[in-house]
């Protein structure tokens, strides 16, 4: 077996693909998990402001969401 020959190119496409996939369902994993673990997702009125300091505390005590730099939104990147 010759470790040196070059690898074609079918070969590579299919493992560029297959990387992208894994990717994508990493993303989607952590946004799912995101949502369930989210607080917010569970209240009955959501963009209700919080009534007490405690219930404050406790729904920025979960995941943030982060947000991009302006420079990465220019740039074209999306908010997770």
């Amino acid at each position: 077996m010759n470790l040196t020959a070059p690898v074609p190119g079918g070969i590579l496409r299919l493992a560029r693909w297959l990387a992208a996939a894994v990717a994508e369902c990493n993303e989607a994993q952590r946004r799912l998990a995101y949502r369930a673990l989210s607080y917010d997702q569970h209240l009955t009125e959501p963009d209700a402001p919080p009534q007490t300091y405690a219930e404050f505390l406790l729904r920025t005590s979960g995941p943030l969401r982060r947000e991009p730099s302006a420079r990465q939104r220019v740039a074209g990147r999306a908010v997770r």
